[in-house]
């Protein structure tokens, strides 16, 4: 049996590839309340079935910092798997609503990449992910650029 891999290193990431990630989660009622209550978002359009009813999308929603969390963790295995730290977050869109039972996927592109002007065994990756739903419908995108490690070091 061979081991699992997690991440890629420096080298193998190719600008304009992208990766659909094998990764997805489906949103459930108590993800969307567990992480509500630990990041101190209350809002009933998050919480509260007769609140969300009688407004724009009539049912509730999921907190948006929290499919932004899921994106990005679906993302681990194949961009930052090897990172040394991710070093910025940009560009953060949230496209369309994402609501409770909803399915999110993941797809990566590679912007850009190059070498550390500091460090000689690691690189700076550039990518863009863009999270979808289980309708194929964009619903969140965000760009990171994160220091991963060269092959052999």
């Amino acid at each position: 049996m061979n081991q699992s891999v997690l991440g890629l290193y420096f080298e193998d990431f190719v600008i304009g590839d992208e990766i659909r990630h094998s990764l997805s989660k489906t949103i459930f009622e108590s993800d969307n309340n567990f992480f509500s209550l630990l990041t101190m978002n209350h809002h009933p359009v998050h919480t509260n079935i007769d609140y969300a009813s009688k407004n724009q999308h009539g049912k509730i929603l999921v907190v948006g910092t929290l499919v932004f969390s899921l994106a990005v963790g679906i993302t681990v295995p194949d961009i930052s798997g090897k990172a040394v730290a991710n070093l910025e977050y940009e560009c953060i869109k949230h496209l369309n609503p994402v609501f409770l039972n909803d399915t999110i996927y993941v797809r990566s592109k590679i912007l850009d990449k190059r070498e550390s002007k500091s460090k000689p065994d690691r690189g700076i990756v550039y990518v863009e992910s863009i999270a979808y739903n289980q309708e194929g419908v964009d619903v969140l995108s965000f760009r990171r650029k994160v220091l991963v490690k060269k092959r052999g070091n």
